[in-house]
């Protein structure tokens, strides 16, 4: 009586040499009594449960790194392209469309080419493709600016480069494994793809709430290598990925025409090239276009990218690759941007600057703003700040110390607000950067929770980067009519001569006013704020034009389609001069230079 016949997991276990999965030698012949024919198929059973699960853990793996790299190449991709809907929907719709490829072609070759030794390969490959992540990613993203391609969709191009080799190869896996499990085709595939979802859901949670928060994105990528060659070796075994091929033999081969030798050459050169990757990149020998100084410190965040550098006698934070804050080195307290000098307007337009005594600062940054406030006025500042390694980095390389006229929150200012029973004189949202703006810090909901927590004759100012004017500015006129619907007033004031995209003060008052230009001047002559604001009254801007951008709600916020014409646009941050005040009104803060970002 002939013996079951071999599945394609028996017909691999045979070529891996010739061993069942328990080790015994196969058996060539047929059973010869009822007690070996239940021994046989009690051993094939053993051999298909094992391969099964080889083939399953690689299905695992490439569900977990797959996923990791998905999560990780938005965090590659915030510092050049920012982390809008169109950068999210790039990167996602890219890792679809290589899966599918993956999947369609893995599918039609499975039949033919599904075996233990090419499953390897695939893992392999897409682990050397991970070493190039690490040396060549910060250079291919910025070199996507020069594409002829609408800033809108120019992410798509860098992120197919770098990302969708590797997924598409992983794509592979998952029909060659369920051609290799055995069983019918149904029970098969589900078994492979809820494998594939669940390694899938691992990567997810496991990339966004450990790894990125607590490594940095090199070091997350040499672990997703390290898992694919060691997803490799597993899938080899280490039987047939130790064994010596007989001279003139070609019993060792795996059916993928390589032998385990070649497999055990492979994964050793790959794993070298990636910690290779890994000690350059750690060593600054990448084809990196790093911010401009020297690097102090860098980190990944929860939120963001962060880094810190010096150049010139100025150390700056840079948050996705963009200047955030700077101080000067010597210990000055005197602002090095231009436009966090108009964080002091408010003082100007107080009815009585000295009623000024409680501040809430809506984002810290480098704590350029609360240091000093706190150091020119009888204030006590509040400041709320979403990311903990923000403010542990303020302490560490930004001098700031709290205080009892210092107190730092770390939770979401919309949270803050409506928890808080405190009460400010004047409250400063700059929580804003590039194209990454929390939606719901600028509706009318929010701005009316903002209203609540101000005193009767209360401000609020807030630092959004717009263009003034042209279709660059929607976003600075929407926001200016949804304040102006909680507001008495809005004045807003420009911090560049250009019409360019830039940072833009919003300062709104509950109770009326009516300030002009020529009243602001007056009132910079003749009060003592510590800061001369000539300049900051100069970019003084009337009323704009607001029928054809909406007001802002929580349950229809288009920012991102707001944003969209400023993408490719020239964003100009202007340096301070200094800034000392001056009794007789001149004008003592000249605009010394301009750092110029294209966003």
């Amino acid at each position: 009586m002939p013996g079951p016949p071999p599945s394609r997991a028996d017909d691999e276990s045979a070529a891996d040499g010739g061993s069942r999965a328990d080790g015994e030698p196969s058996s060539g012949h047929e059973p010869s009594s009822g007690r070996e024919f239940s021994k046989w198929r009690s051993v094939l059973a053993s051999a298909k449960r094992t391969a099964g699960d080889r083939a399953e853990v690689a299905v695992f793996v490439s569900g977990v790194a797959s996923m990791g790299l998905e999560i990780l190449a938005g965090r590659l991709v915030a510092p050049e392209f920012g982390s809008s809907i169109y950068t999210w929907g790039s990167i996602i719709g890219v890792f679809l469309a290589a899966l599918s490829a993956g999947y369609y072609l893995g599918g039609r070759r499975a039949a033919r080419r599904a075996t233990y030794g090419n499953l390897a390969v695939l893992q392999l490959n897409a682990a050397l493709y991970v070493a190039l992540l690490i040396f060549a990613a910060e250079a291919v993203l910025a070199s996507a600016d020069a594409l002829p391609v609408g800033a809108r969709f120019v992410s798509i191009v860098p992120v197919t480069l770098l990302f969708g080799p590797p997924t598409f190869l992983l794509g592979f896996i998952s029909p060659y494994a369920a051609e290799l499990s055995g069983g019918g085709t149904g029970e098969a595939s589900g078994r492979v793809y809820a494998v594939g979802t669940i390694g899938s859901i691992v990567g997810t949670f496991f990339t966004t709430f450990v790894l990125i928060p607590a490594l940095d994105v090199t070091l997350v990528e040499l672990g997703f290598g390290t898992l694919l060659i060691a997803g490799a070796v597993w899938t080899l075994g280490p039987q047939t990925l130790l064994r010596r091929r007989p001279t003139g033999s070609s019993s060792a081969a795996s059916p993928s025409g390589s032998s385990a030798s070649d497999h055990a050459v492979r994964a050793a050169l790959i794993a070298f090239v990636l910690l290779t990757a890994f000690v350059a990149s750690s060593a600054g020998f990448t084809l990196s276009t790093a911010v401009q100084g020297d690097t102090v410190y860098e980190t990944q965040t929860p939120y963001q990218d962060l880094r810190v550098a010096d150049s010139n006698g100025v150390r700056t934070l840079y948050l996705d690759g963009q200047p955030h804050s700077a101080t000067y080195l010597d210990g000055s307290n005197e602002h090095v941007f231009e436009y966090t000098q108009y964080f002091h307007l408010p003082f100007l337009m107080a009815e009585d600057p000295d009623e000024i005594d409680k501040v809430l600062f809506v984002g810290g940054g480098g704590f350029t703003g609360p240091k000093r406030f706190v150091a020119d006025y009888n204030v006590s500042v509040d400041v709320v700040e979403i990311d903990p390694e923000v403010i542990g980095t303020s302490k560490e390389y930004f001098s700031v110390e709290e205080s009892p006229r210092l107190d730092i929150h770390n939770m979401d200012a919309r949270q803050y607000l409506q928890e808080t029973n405190e009460t400010y004189d004047l409250i400063v949202l700059d929580a804003y950067k590039k194209d990454q703006v929390p939606f719901h810090l600028t509706t009318l909901e929010f701005m009316r929770l903002v209203s609540s927590r101000l005193d009767g004759d209360g401000m609020v100012l807030s630092n959004i980067i717009s263009a003034p004017r042209g279709s660059a500015s929607q976003f600075y006129r929407a926001e200016r009519k949804t304040m102006n619907r909680v507001f008495a007033e809005s004045y807003a004031f420009t911090t560049s001569d250009a019409g360019v995209v830039q940072n833009i003060e919003i300062v709104a008052t509950k109770r009326e006013t009516n300030f002009s230009e020529r009243e602001l001047r007056r009132l910079n002559d003749r009060r003592q704020v510590g800061i001369d604001l000539g300049e900051a009254v100069s970019g003084y801007q009337g009323s704009v034009p607001t029928g054809d951008v909406p007001v802002l709600r929580d349950d229809r916020a288009p920012v991102d389609r707001l944003l969209d014409p400023m993408l490719g646009s020239r964003y100009v941050i202007e340096s301070a001069g200094n800034d000392t005040a001056n009794a007789n009104g001149a004008n003592a803060s000249a605009r010394t230079s301009e750092a110029t970002i294209q966003w």
